[in-house]
């Protein structure tokens, strides 16, 4: 379906909208159904972005991605409006989810006001007390910050938040799904310690649980390798304390890996700790993240060329 004339109709739409807004606001206004008046703009706000967001869609397959962006944003800035009018009305939950709607229509034209859109809708979820929709949310953000903007630090900040929230409302596999993101940026960003107590604490709140305990093995190989990369004693000290604490690790792939690179790396054998590597790789893959760490630990062997092949 042609949808191309939706454009017109949406911009006539948000010209209507911003004249009732404003006689709303005048003395005759008020007298005669002012806030009715406010109530229809907030609706008629919601048809011009769904309006913006359908042009969209039409330019989108058939022009350019920049005009497509123009509609996008411009839907965003309708449920903006349509936002603010429900926080004036005290419909915080509309508003929260017109916030969400600006910010979903923002996010590929506008990272920075999608990210302004979502914190919106994020204090009015946590004044309301549903922390577990303003966990959602924050992850939402994170992710923008992740894949837009690339703000890692940021992305952590809200991947945090958003765990502290799950955790509080004992939504503990979210908390961890969370926490393991900020777990595997941390060691990017060489915070060991940090990473460290994440995959520990995950670890352990995993093996306990039958349905999750098979990846409990794999969050205490991570912080052995983290452990590795700041000191060979402390991963030793670490691979034997997972050991006691979860027996079923002693006979993980894993852990005999990381005995064959410990051994290895005491002996400053680059070409044993290379091929341990390539041995446990070619029947478990080992991921990009795992890849970084061993190419780390294997920098601190004498005469290392500098890959795992």
């Amino acid at each position: 379906m042609d949808n191309s004339g939706k454009e017109k109709e949406a911009i006539q739409l948000m010209a209507d909208a911003d004249k009732k807004v404003k006689t709303s606001g005048s003395f005759l206004g008020g007298m005669f159904g002012g806030p009715h008046k406010v109530e229809e703009a907030c609706e008629m706000y919601c048809r011009a972005a769904n309006m913006f967001k359908m042009a969209k869609n039409w330019n989108g397959n058939h022009y350019n991605c920049s005009r497509a962006a123009l509609f996008l944003e411009a839907a965003g800035n309708a449920f903006c409006q349509a936002a603010r009018i429900h926080m004036q009305l005290q419909n915080k939950h509309d508003s929260a989810t017109s916030f969400i709607d600006a910010g979903n229509a923002f996010k590929k034209s506008d990272p920075n006001e999608a990210i302004k859109c979502l914190n919106a809708a994020v204090d009015i979820y946590t004044d309301m007390g549903r922390f577990t929709i303003a966990a959602k949310h924050h992850i939402t953000i994170a992710e923008i910050y992740e894949s837009e903007l690339v703000d890692i630090e940021k992305a952590i900040a809200h991947y945090e938040q958003a765990a502290d929230y799950y955790k509080g409302e004992e939504s503990n596999s979210s908390a961890n799904k969370c926490l393991l993101k900020v777990g595997a940026y941390a060691a990017q960003l060489e915070q060991y310690a940090k990473a460290i107590e994440i995959y520990e604490q995950v670890g352990s709140s995993t093996m306990d649980n039958p349905l999750l305990k098979y990846s409990a093995k794999e969050y205490f190989f991570k912080a052995s390798l983290c452990h590795f990369i700041v000191d060979e004693l402390n991963a030793k000290l670490a691979v034997e304390k997972y050991e006691e604490m979860f027996p079923a690790f002693s006979d993980s792939r894993e852990c005999k890996l990381l005995k064959k690179l410990l051994d290895a790396h005491e002996e400053q054998n680059c070409e044993a700790f290379t091929e341990a590597i390539k041995e446990f790789d070619s029947i478990s893959r080992l991921d990009q993240w795992q890849t970084t760490m061993l190419l780390r630990i294997k920098k601190t062997i004498q005469g290392d060329e500098g890959d795992l092949k």
